[in-house]
């Protein structure tokens, strides 16, 4: 909707308002002529604007309430009730506004893409560089692109190597290395030195543009949605018209059947419902999720089909270290301070993850030396008095031949990780794994949503298949679409449509016109782009799917709401027009009456705004799980030294190692299992009393009993083991018991963060509305 339109209709009500106050006011000091006049001037206007709303509802094909209420106005001005003229136009007017308000958020355009789409490019012309309006470049010209920059048209790296931030376009975290002769998509920004390429596409036909056209196109193909009052007004105005003509024929009087058609008007139809809709908005808002308008809370609650993209919004969306891998002798977390202690140099967006999980280790960082770094490839420098490098393998000089080299690439492949290797004093020891994590809670939230009504729920992601279809089997989705660009995710969401209402989620550029394309289109707006946003109807304004659950149930609340406010108005009108057409209620009383029942009407609905009663965390509970929390995450390097090892000991269980594993168990005796006590005496009672229900917290106990008699077998293999000439049997048992006490703790620590993060997430949200 328009600012036009909503201009008229907030100009419609107070010249509505005006004009009936102001006629009242005549009448009481005497002069009914001058009060009828300004009535009857009011009635005129409502009568123009509702010949205005039938005619474009004809348009559209629809059969809208305002029939009845045009009807209405015309036969009070016939039998000269003008007073009841003049109320229905007011009525009219409060309900259109309404409407507007609340529509009015809704106005959705291409500001955001647009702000952002480069205007200039910086041209090699004789000798020159010069700027010139992409218009005015040609395929074939020469481009520099400089840091930090938005690359302006669809091109071919000159020469050098660029590292370029493709999340925009492609959702994907991790920055991409082209070299010479390799393809660069506008739209992506520059996340290294400045660098030239050769136009290849005119900016109107390049990635960028073609996104824009997507997003428009999309737009314009949502069919508009039939809206829950005009589904009711269909059979009123019908029983309003046979009710009205029934009344004349048996009376014979004009003014009877204007009476009915007075207490027929759609007012509870035009008022309680969006004040039943605009309850929910503000409900909704609450949550921390802004919906553009009453229109899109009705279509939400509708929701068949949810589709969620994966990089930020079932995934963080930014790469953290999982693993740290070294060979034999390496101490990990010495690697990892001069890794780190290299990267406090680096610009780029996996140097970040790893200075930020060096110091949440405490890992004393010092200032590098003659820090080199070279764009896609690596950084080098000296840290005291060790020479470190890191970066891709072969940049390192790695050797294909080398066992421990080719067994990380097939760890990294296998769990879709990033390996960056470190090299000291010029040998590679060790590699740093990272990976953009699934969210705490995602699994759980999935399934959340589909207790909220989702029907099917499917993940849509540029991703390669393997790694995907995992992230899918984890957080249980029906059905996944790997490697889908803007347009393959726009296909996607187009097939999804054919079974129902769908809902897409998405954050990125990447994802605007799938979200325009969509019944209902979410952005997370806490983390996305302006431009997922804008193409959105819906935006979590926290980076926190679950919001979206709660909004849901508040659609759904809120329409059933609407429909009990609509059916009450409509039973009381339906009993007064039964009162009007025997005689017993005029015109002018009945406008009056009608007042009343849309009174009702709007406190009916104004129960959308009721939030549901639930039990908050009080500050020492918040305080408890922080605590909690921390502790464990002492222990998380751990859980990856846990599989290390059970991996070393696949080929070679020397003294060493056997030693390495006694270590590792005594320190998880004296760290893990007094947290684990601490945890079933202080902060599972307080999870349970919060949750409810019966034993809520036996799924934990029975993992903290697993891990705990994991420990002892390993213990019991430790103390029977010769550390010098172990038997073979002996050691494949300790392997055994490590694999799967990583596993267990693993999946232990997975359904901890899961539950606290949902109950942490309730804590700091407004609360969501009730089923019922």
């Amino acid at each position: 909707m328009s600012a036009a339109a909503i201009r008229r209709y907030l100009a419609l009500l107070v010249l509505s308002v005006a004009g009936l106050g102001a006629g009242g006011v005549a009448h009481l000091a005497g002069s009914a002529s001058t009060g009828h006049v300004l009535w009857l001037a009011v009635t005129a206007l409502g009568i123009a604007s509702a010949s205005w709303w039938v005619g474009a509802a004809a348009v559209e094909r629809r059969l809208g309430a305002d029939v009845v209420a045009l009807a209405a106005l015309v036969g009070t001005v016939a039998v000269g009730e003008y007073l009841a003229g003049a109320l229905v136009t007011t009525m009219l007017a409060t309900g259109r506004e309404l409407d507007a308000w609340a529509a009015g958020r809704a106005r959705r355009d291409l500001s955001a893409l647009v702000e952002r789409t480069p205007t200039v490019a910086r041209v090699h012309r004789s000798g020159q560089l010069v700027e010139l309006p992409l218009a005015q470049v040609a395929v074939g010209d020469l481009v520099t692109v400089a840091t930090g920059e938005v690359i302006p048209l669809d091109g071919l790296l000159d020469q050098g190597l660029a590292v370029l931030d493709e999340s925009a376009l492609t959702g994907e975290p991790v920055p991409r290395t082209v070299r010479p002769g390799e393809p660069v998509r506008s739209g992506a920004v520059n996340g290294g030195p400045a660098f030239e390429l050769r136009v290849t596409t005119l900016a109107s036909e390049g990635t960028y543009a073609t996104i824009l056209r997507l997003v428009e196109v999309a737009e314009t193909s949502v069919s508009p949605s039939e809206r829950l009052a005009d589904r009711y007004a269909r059979w009123f105005v019908v029983a309003s018209a046979v009710a009205a003509g029934s009344a004349w024929a048996a009376s014979g009087s004009v003014t009877r059947a204007v009476a009915v058609l007075v207490v027929a008007t759609p007012c509870p139809l035009v008022l309680a419902v969006p004040v039943a809709l605009v309850s929910g908005l503000a409900l909704a808002a609450r949550s921390g999720v802004i919906v553009k308008g009453g229109a899109v809370l009705e279509r939400l609650a509708r929701g068949g089909t949810l589709l969620l993209d994966k990089t930020g919004t079932l995934t963080r969306g930014s790469p953290v270290v999982t693993d740290v891998a070294c060979r034999d002798g390496v101490e990990p977390d010495e690697v990892l301070r001069l890794a780190a202690s290299l990267d406090q140099v680096s610009p780029h967006v996996l140097a970040a993850s790893i200075v930020a999980t060096a110091r949440a280790r405490d890992l004393a960082l010092d200032l590098p030396r003659d820090a080199h770094e070279e764009p896609g490839s690596g950084i080098r420098g000296r840290v005291g008095r060790t020479e470190v490098a890191l970066g891709r393998a072969d940049w390192l000089g790695a050797d294909t031949s080398d066992d421990w080299l080719r067994a990380i690439r097939r760890q990294a492949d296998l769990d879709g990780s990033i390996a960056t290797y470190v090299s000291l004093d010029g040998r590679i020891v060790g590699a740093i794994l990272m990976d953009d994590p699934i969210r705490p809670g995602a699994a759980l939230t999935v399934r959340n949503l589909r207790a909220d009504g989702f029907d099917r729920i499917v993940m849509v992601t540029g991703d390669r298949e393997d790694i995907a279809e995992s992230v899918g089997a984890v957080i249980g989705v029906d059905a996944v679409y790997a490697r889908r660009g803007p347009a393959e995710k726009v296909d996607a969401v187009e097939i999804e449509r054919r079974r129902g209402p769908t809902v897409m989620v998405g954050d990125g550029i990447n994802d605007a016109p799938a979200l325009a394309l969509a019944d209902v289109g979410v952005a997370l707006g806490g983390r996305g782009s302006t431009a997922a946003s804008e193409a959105a109807d819906v935006v979590l304004s926290v980076d926190r799917l679950e919001s979206l659950g709660d909004a849901v149930v508040i659609a759904r609340r809120s329409k059933r709401r609407a429909a009990e406010a609509a059916a009450t108005g409509i039973g009381l009108s339906v009993v007064a027009m039964a009162v009007a057409g025997v005689g017993w209620l005029p015109a002018s009383l009945g406008a009056l009456l009608q007042e009343g029942i849309d009174v009702a009407a709007i406190l009916v609905a104004l129960r959308a705004l009721v939030p549901a009663r639930r039990t908050r965390l009080s500050p020492a509970d918040k305080a408890l799980l922080g605590r909690f929390a921390a502790d464990r995450a002492v222990l998380d390097p751990f859980v990856t030294e846990t599989r290390t090892l059970a991996a070393r000991l696949a080929n070679d269980s020397s003294r060493e190692v056997v030693e390495a594993v006694r270590s590792l168990h005594s320190t998880l005796s004296a760290e893990l299992e007094p947290l684990q006590v601490r945890e079933e005496g202080e902060l599972y009672p307080a999870v349970a009393r919060l949750v409810g229900g019966t034993d809520p917290t036996g799924g934990l106990l029975r993992a903290h009993a697993e891990i705990r008699h994991d420990l002892l077998r390993i213990r019991r293999v430790l103390d029977l083991m010769d550390p010098d000439r172990p038997d073979r049997y002996d050691v494949l048992e300790l392997q055994r018991l490590l694999y799967d006490l990583h596993a267990v703790w693993r999946l232990h620590l997975a359904q901890e963060r899961e539950g606290y993060a949902s109950l942490h997430a309730s804590a700091t949200q407004a609360p969501a509305a009730p089923t019922t």
